[in-house]
Order: structure tokens, then sequence, then C-alpha cells
């Protein structure tokens, strides 16, 4: 599965909490990929009308004197839900793909999902979590059945 795919399926598992709103709104997922290494910084960003921009939260895999690792929520912002699946994902992020001409800035854009993609989501983590619940590794195998790769 791809990397940009895998965080639309984090933020829609976790719409209903990041869009308290009645409005509908978008979210948009950043992060910075320099080619050959893993992601240290995502940051997940709510949009309602009029422009108006909320940091959601920022995840950092390294601990520094200027951040703590995992996530940190902002603005009131908080979804176990997310936090979860981020976790996940920044942990495993080498199960997951990114084209050969995708740019080193990442942006995924994820609008109001529909039933069919929450179904999608929703069947996607419980087939990660079952996979990570079940799974043998073998000595020198890698962990391929976490992202669906193989």
């Amino acid at each position: 599965m791809e990397l940009d795919k895998a965080f639309e399926f984090a933020v829609i598992l976790a719409w209903e909490d990041l869009m308290k709103a009645p409005q509908p709104g978008s979210v948009r997922v950043v992060y910075d990929c320099k080619p050959g290494t893993s992601l240290d910084y995502v940051s997940v960003w709510s949009s309602r009308a009029w422009g108006y921009c909320d940091l959601v939260c920022d995840y950092w895999m390294q601990t520094t004197s200027a951040h703590p690792g995992g996530i940190l929520f902002k603005n009131s912002h908080n979804s176990d839900k997310l936090a979860e699946t981020l976790d996940f994902i920044m942990k495993n992020q080498d199960e997951f793909t990114r084209p050969a001409d995708a740019c080193r800035d990442g942006l995924v854009l994820i609008y109001p999902p529909t039933e069919k993609e929450v179904a999608e989501a929703t069947a996607w983590m419980k087939a990660v979590q079952g996979a990570a619940s079940h799974l043998t590794v073998a000595a020198g195998e890698g962990a391929t059945a976490l992202s669906g790769r193989r």
C-alpha cells in the first residue's frame, strides 16, 4: 500500500474526531521525505470554510530538546484513533511504498469521506491489526503482511 493512502485511511478513521464543527471541511497531511531516508516528521491540519486552517497534531519520530517524540495534539484537538494509526504508520513506514517519481514534499488532501471510504479504511485497519497480532516473523524475514504488500 502507498504511504499516502495509509495517511488518508488514518484521517478517515478519525474523521468524526477531527471535524466536530457542522460545516464540511478537509484535512491535509504534510510531510517531508528525503530520498533514501525515513520520515521523521508529519503534520495534520484541518481546513474549514473561508480558508481557515488549524494544526491538529505533529508527529515526530525522534525526541529532541525542541520537541518530544510521538504525537502531540494542538489547539484542543484529540483523537485516540488518529494517534494509534499514525503511530502504526510511522513505526512501520518501511512497509509502505511511494511512487518512484514522488517529490520529497508529501501532501495528502482528504475530503469528507463517503461510506465506502470509511468501510475501506476500517477493513484495512482490522486487517493490519489482525496481521500484527497473528504475525510470526521467521528469522531474517520482513513483516510485509502488515501493509498488505508481498
